[in-house]
This record gives C-alpha cells, sequence and structure tokens, in this order.
C-alpha cells in the first residue's frame, strides 16, 4: 500500500542540467549521467549541511513553459532538471539552468520508480484530488532515501 504523507515542501533552488520529452526516450538518465561527469563544476555552489552533505538532489518537473504545471498530454510531454539543491545566492555557470521551485502543499511517499508514480496518480484520482503543480522527485543524500512530492496546493 502506498503511504502518503501531507507536507509542506520549502520553495528550494536548483542547478543541474535540463531536458525535455522532445529528446526521446531514456533522456532523464542522460541528464543525470551529465550531472555527475560535470558536478565538479557547480559543486561549490550546493547547499550543505554542516557535515558537507548536499541538502537533497532533485528530479525536477515542469510543463514546457516553466510554471512547474504538470506535464501535458497525459504527463509525456515537459521539462527535467536533474540536480542538487544550490544555495539561494548561487548563479547556474554557463550550460547549466537554475529553477526556482515554489513552495508547494504536497503527498509525499517513499519512491521506487515509475510504478510509484503511477500508483502516486491513481492514489489521487482515487481521491478526487488534482494536482496543483508537477510531481517532483527528491532523494535525501544523508539516507539514500529517494521520494517523490505530489503536490495538492501551492503555498
Amino acid at each position: 500500500m502506498l503511504e502518503m504523507e501531507h507536507i509542506l515542501m520549502p520553495a528550494v533552488s536548483i542547478i543541474g542540467r535540463e531536458g525535455s520529452t522532445a529528446e526521446g526516450e531514456g533522456f532523464i538518465a542522460r541528464l543525470w549521467a551529465e550531472l555527475e561527469a560535470h558536478y565538479s563544476e557547480i559543486a561549490h555552489l550546493v547547499d550543505t549541511d554542516e557535515h558537507g552533505t548536499p541538502r537533497g538532489f532533485w528530479g525536477a518537473m515542469s510543463d514546457t513553459e516553466r510554471t512547474f504545471a504538470p506535464w501535458e498530454a497525459g504527463f509525456t510531454r515537459g521539462l527535467y532538471l536533474a540536480g542538487p539543491q544550490c544555495r539561494a545566492d548561487a548563479q547556474a555557470p554557463e550550460g547549466w539552468r537554475r529553477w526556482d521551485l515554489p513552495a508547494l502543499e504536497c503527498l509525499r511517499c517513499k519512491s521506487e520508480g515509475m510504478e510509484t508514480f503511477h500508483r502516486g496518480i491513481a492514489y489521487l484520482e482515487e481521491r478526487g484530488i488534482l494536482l496543483a503543480a508537477a510531481v517532483q522527485d527528491f532523494t535525501d543524500p544523508a539516507t539514500g532515501q529517494a521520494y517523490m512530492f505530489f503536490p495538492i496546493g501551492r503555498v
């Protein structure tokens, strides 16, 4: 059973590699590989805790207009940004993109990939809840746990 936790997700800034579903199958994996290969270019911009551990890695999603609306055409068309949470004052270097995710009221669950996405969407539909923004992926580097955030309201 999918366990959803009601949370308020604070606004966060992310610097990463941006891609589009128009690039075809496998584009998300390519973005993560590119981030990993060039991480040293942005490591100094990452928001870290007192131990130097990044606060989080995001698979941020948005509609093609970058308004953070859900992906279009049955969740098949949109943008994706693979990157770490960055400091509020960080500027994206050339070749990188910065997104500022707004604060969102979300239902959060542990993620096991696309199956979790489909189960989460079904959970919302069964309860008559509409997405208020695109679903966001988050991985906590301190624990290695991945989560999906299903926005149900904008704060």
